[in-house]
């Protein structure tokens, strides 16, 4: 078994080291099965080396649902269907998928939204009102909110 750097690497050895990348940030079980793979573990290693870090508390996809959801919210000002989305790109379960879409608050995420909205609509060059009302709606939708919100919120701004 060989690491990145093409030593020989022993399960002992993985242990720690996946322990201690586990520790630094929360990781969900796709992003530490190609960790493990990268560093051409034997499928059977890999996945006792899973089992030990969710028996021992390293490896929790609801927690890494949980902490991705609110991150990427709150610091990118993702909407809920793009975390959705990514989420479910990592193969996190559709149960613990909404139960972090449902651990953001409501009057948070209309407020994010507003931001993001009003952001857009203040650096949007676009002189005909209707045009830059469709830009700015379809740059809010790319950011992963949703149409309905998207259009309350802007019949609220514009009265």
């Amino acid at each position: 078994m060989k690491a990145p750097s093409g030593k020989i690497i022993t399960p002992h050895q993985a242990l720690v080291k996946i322990e201690s990348w586990c520790a630094y940030q929360e990781r969900c079980q796709t992003e530490v099965r190609d960790k493990l793979g990268s560093w051409d573990l034997e499928p059977e290693v890999i996945e006792n080396l899973i089992v030990h870090l969710i028996t021992n508390g390293f490896l929790s996809e609801e927690r890494f649902a949980f902490t991705y959801a609110r991150g990427k919210f709150r610091i990118k000002k993702w909407g809920k269907r793009k975390i959705r989305m990514e989420l479910r790109r990592k193969f996190v379960p559709e149960k613990i998928i909404s139960a972090a879409l449902n651990d953001i608050d409501d009057a948070e995420y209309i407020e994010g939204l507003r931001t993001v909205i009003l952001k857009r609509w203040n650096s949007e060059k676009e002189k005909n009102p209707q045009m830059k009302k469709l830009k700015v709606i379809k740059y809010v939708l790319s950011r992963g909110f949703e149409q309905d919100l998207i259009n309350d919120e802007l019949k609220r701004l514009e009265a």
